[in-house]
């Protein structure tokens, strides 16, 4: 998943703006404005790193002239102790951008990591781990990356995409049937209509109906092997609910073509990660 340059350039923009005001009192009062530094960004923990792109543009956003060279490639698993990026150039940049790289780096990487948990749990199994809408608003783009970077993949990136039909579109339309026809009736043919069913009653209906996508929200390990069995391939199958390292092989071993798990990103835990500042020096004097 490609993240445009712009939207990245945009968002820091913004965050910088959120966080700094008026001026970074404490550094601005504390470090002298001709000191140079070099910098260490750090892992304090095992993981999968991503969010490299989006803190070399905090840095670049406050100081064009900042280099910012990374020690490794994004979405490299690494351990405690190795730097993933060298910093070097104005001390008070540095400090300035630290909390804002460190909190998209973390970020990212927590759900990089939890993702690659997930996807190497199911490597055996010919199925997709996928994210959900369950995102930061204003991040989905990029929370929905790092699950890419993490190995696992996306599900609708909105409203937009793709037709999800849940359970209370069901209720307000009357029934599963009616709202596939009302659906199909008026999305372009490109759409994919995906319903959500509870029981193996909804995963008949569906099918009669013509879904493309049957999700099975919360449904227990058997009951989702007798509807992978109804199934039988006139629709993918997508397990969502609850699912974690600990069940997620259970999920995958009864023949789904797809686990969603909303804990990749609204639950992942931030990868521990840190920058410690390295030797100092005075600027050089222009001539």
């Amino acid at each position: 998943m490609y993240i445009n340059e712009g939207y990245i350039n945009d968002l820091v923009s913004r965050a910088l703006v959120e966080d700094i005001g008026s001026g970074d009192l404490t550094t601005d009062s504390i470090v002298p404005g001709d000191l140079e530094v070099t910098g260490f960004i750090k892992a304090k923990q095992d993981g999968v790193v991503a969010g490299l792109p989006v803190a070399r543009a905090v840095f670049r956003c406050l100081d064009a002239d900042l280099h910012f060279a990374p020690r490794v490639a994004e979405g490299a698993r690494v351990k405690a102790g190795d730097v993933l990026v060298q910093l070097s150039g104005r001390a008070r940049t540095i400090l300035t951008g630290e909390r804002l790289a460190l909190n998209f780096l973390q970020r990212l990487s927590g759900i990089a990591t939890a993702t690659a948990e997930l996807v190497e749990k199911v490597r055996d199994y010919p199925v997709r781990i996928v994210d959900t809408r369950k995102t930061t608003p204003g991040l989905r783009l990029l929370e929905k990356y790092a699950v890419r970077v993490g190995g696992g993949h996306n599900h609708r990136l909105g409203l937009f995409d793709a037709v999800l039909i849940k359970d209370n579109h069901i209720r307000v339309a009357g029934g599963i049937k009616q709202a596939v026809e009302r659906a199909r009736a008026r999305v372009p043919h490109t759409a994919k209509i995906e319903v959500e069913t509870e029981d193996l009653d909804g995963v008949k209906e569906a099918l009669e109906a013509g879904a493309d996508i049957i999700m099975l929200d919360n449904m227990d390990t058997g009951t989702m092997t007798r509807a992978v069995r109804l199934a039988n391939g006139r629709a993918l199958v997508e397990a969502s609910g609850c699912i974690n390292a600990q069940t997620v092989e259970a999920v995958a071993a009864t023949g789904v073509d797809i686990i969603s798990v909303g804990a990749l990103t609204h639950s992942a835990t931030a990868l521990d990660i840190s920058l410690d500042v390295g030797e100092l020096k005075p600027m050089p004097v222009k001539a």
